[in-house]
């Protein structure tokens, strides 16, 4: 009994420092449309949200803020959180947020939450190279649904072993992450993240990917026909209290 104890104590040291094989995020999507609210989130955001977070054992937090909110009737503001342990990312959004805004006077318009799995080809985020500053730095932020479930697997199939997230990485698109989204407002679905010096950079990359051997004749196989329903884009510019 005293054996049987000893190796089951065994076990469980062994899994409690186990290097976790892939990691989870969360995005979190604030919707506003005044410079109120906007100051008011960056304000919340910076005193009180990402202090509790760093706390609380995320290292480094990305927020973003599309590029088109300039003009944009729904402007936006995109944080970004990495996790192994998927507790620690079902944490509220609002520590300290139900203090502020009122029914007349609402700090955001709506939030939205997705929950991602990290792909196989790319278990853990990347933090893109210091040697680009943020205020230089450009990411993209893209989303592909499909229309079944079958044909979602299929893509993210192209993704990780028909080696589109090899060839992205040959191509110096500086991938942040790529992830299934298990929980969020558009499914199937997949997301992933990619950073670029210039938005000159970011067109230049993508004019390679197209014309790029590997590329045509993946999406020349019958195999991977069809896969895809929907594309959204968004170019991405880090907040000045942004980790990255």
């Amino acid at each position: 009994m005293k054996k049987r104890f000893t190796l089951l104590l065994c076990f469980v040291t062994v899994m409690a420092f186990a290097k976790p094989k892939h990691e989870y995020y969360k995005l979190i999507v604030y919707h506003f449309s005044s410079t109120q609210q906007e100051q008011t989130l960056d304000q919340f955001l910076t005193e009180t949200y990402l202090p509790q977070l760093h706390q609380s054992g995320f290292a480094k937090i990305g927020v973003f803020k599309p590029i088109a909110n300039d003009t944009a009737k729904d402007k936006q503001l995109i944080i970004l959180l990495n996790h192994n342990n998927l507790e620690k990312l079902s944490q509220p959004v609002q520590w300290g947020l139900t203090e502020l805004g009122s029914y007349n006077q609402p700090i955001y318009n709506r939030y939205e939450q997705f929950l991602l799995s990290a792909f196989s080809d790319m278990p853990f985020m990347k933090i893109p190279d210091a040697a680009i500053s943020k205020t230089d730095r450009i990411f993209e932020l893209r989303s592909y649904e499909s229309p079944t479930e079958a044909t979602y697997r299929n893509k993210v199939h192209m993704f990780n072993e028909g080696g589109e997230v090899k060839l992205f990485d040959q191509l110096g698109f500086n991938a942040v992450f790529y992830a299934d989204v298990l929980f969020g407002s558009k499914m199937p679905n997949l997301m992933y993240m990619t950073s670029f010096s210039s938005i000159e950079s970011r067109n230049e990359h993508w004019k390679q990917f197209g014309e790029s051997a590997t590329w045509k004749r993946l999406s020349s196989m019958d195999f991977y026909k069809n896969n895809m329903s929907a594309l959204h884009s968004q170019l991405l510019k880090s907040t000045t209290y942004s980790d990255y």
